[in-house]
């Protein structure tokens, strides 16, 4: 069952950040790990959240009302095609962002199934390990990979990141897999 939500606002600053009077959850990861995917395929929706095939499109904290949360799409980091003014630009809005972690009820990392974790994405967990700001890491694009691989893949992402094989979950955005499992643990998170 897909969550009923709709776009709120696009944040380039600080100033601009939302103050939630609900639950809020961020959805960051690399450029094209599939976070707008992941977004429409939680709330039913095709467009909700922009997707595109060329990296680094999300370049704005955009929020999104999920009813009975909040979700805040976060920049892509780890996008080399783009200047280093503008990597600076998004690194210093992530850590205004995550500052306000008491605004934070949990992250979801996503990372590309196929791939073993990159230096961003490690810099990523020390970050919210560091911080104590809880996360569950959201291993994309599964269906690109046969169910042998998939299992081994997730204990290949879990291993890389150094986390418990229980603290992956796999998904599709093409498929639904891990859909459910997806809205359980959000269900958890917003009781």
């Amino acid at each position: 069952m897909a969550f009923q939500a709709k776009f709120i606002t696009s944040a380039a600053t600080e100033s601009q950040f939302i103050k939630p009077e609900k639950p809020m959850i961020a959805v960051c990861g690399k450029s094209n790990a599939g976070k707008s995917t992941l977004i429409n395929m939680l709330a039913g929706q095709k467009k909700l959240a922009k997707t595109s095939s060329e990296p680094g499109r999300t370049r704005l904290v955009n929020y999104f009302d999920f009813g009975e949360f909040l979700l805040a799409d976060l920049p892509g980091y780890g996008y080399a095609a783009v200047g280093r003014e503008e990597k600076a630009k998004w690194a210093k809005t992530l850590d205004k962002f995550f500052e306000r972690k008491e605004d934070i009820t949990h992250v979801f990392v996503l990372t590309d199934i196929r791939r073993d974790p990159s230096a961003d994405d490690l810099q990523m967990l020390a970050f919210l390990n560091y911080h104590i700001v809880p996360f569950t890491v959201v291993a994309t694009k599964c269906d690109k990979l046969s169910r042998m691989k998939q299992k081994e893949r997730v204990r290949a992402c879990a291993n890389g990141f150094g986390l418990g094989e229980g603290n992956v979950i796999m998904f599709s955005g093409i498929t639904g897999e891990g859909k459910d499992v997806l809205e359980k643990k959000i269900r958890s998170l917003i009781v």
